[in-house]
């Protein structure tokens, strides 16, 4: 079989604890380790084709163009595909994980279509914002109502 090609795009979050994230990233969002180097508190995690870095800080080399102060990671939130987003949210309510945004199926409107996905949003240990989301495909958008919301 062949390897799958490297994503183009693949973030590196500094984080404060290893293990702390690897308990919410792999044990709760269901990331796979795909290597790691313990030596330098780094992984690197894959979710079918989702993939990011942990580097935790300390004495290594970390590329930080300021401060890094809680929570990490304002104004950005990690958008990943999954292919249940209601079994994992309700994974993440038993494990007592608190909600950004709960649940919630929404509509986007993109051009003449609008693309339907049910999400939530958590923040990892060190306040980097996660959206799980599936899709729930696409339709025509509703001319009825003028604003093209469902």
């Amino acid at each position: 079989m062949p390897t799958p090609p490297t994503p183009a795009l693949v973030p590196e979050l500094l984080v404060t604890n290893l293990d702390r994230s690897l308990a919410f990233w792999r044990d709760l969002c269901g990331f796979e380790v795909a290597y790691d180097r313990p030596e330098e508190r780094f992984a690197y995690l894959t979710l079918g084709s989702a993939h990011l870095m942990l580097e935790e800080i300390g004495d290594g080399r970390h590329w930080m163009t300021g401060p890094l102060d809680a929570p990490f990671g304002r104004g950005i939130n990690f958008q990943i595909s999954v292919p249940d987003a209601e079994s994992l949210s309700q994974s993440m309510q038993d494990a007592g994980v608190e909600f950004f945004l709960p649940l919630e199926t929404t509509w986007y409107r993109i051009a003449d279509e609008e693309a339907g996905v049910q999400q939530f949003l958590v923040t990892d240990p060190d306040g980097y914002l996660v959206r799980f989301q599936t899709s729930l495909g696409r339709r025509p958008v509703d001319q009825g109502d003028g604003c093209g919301l469902g």
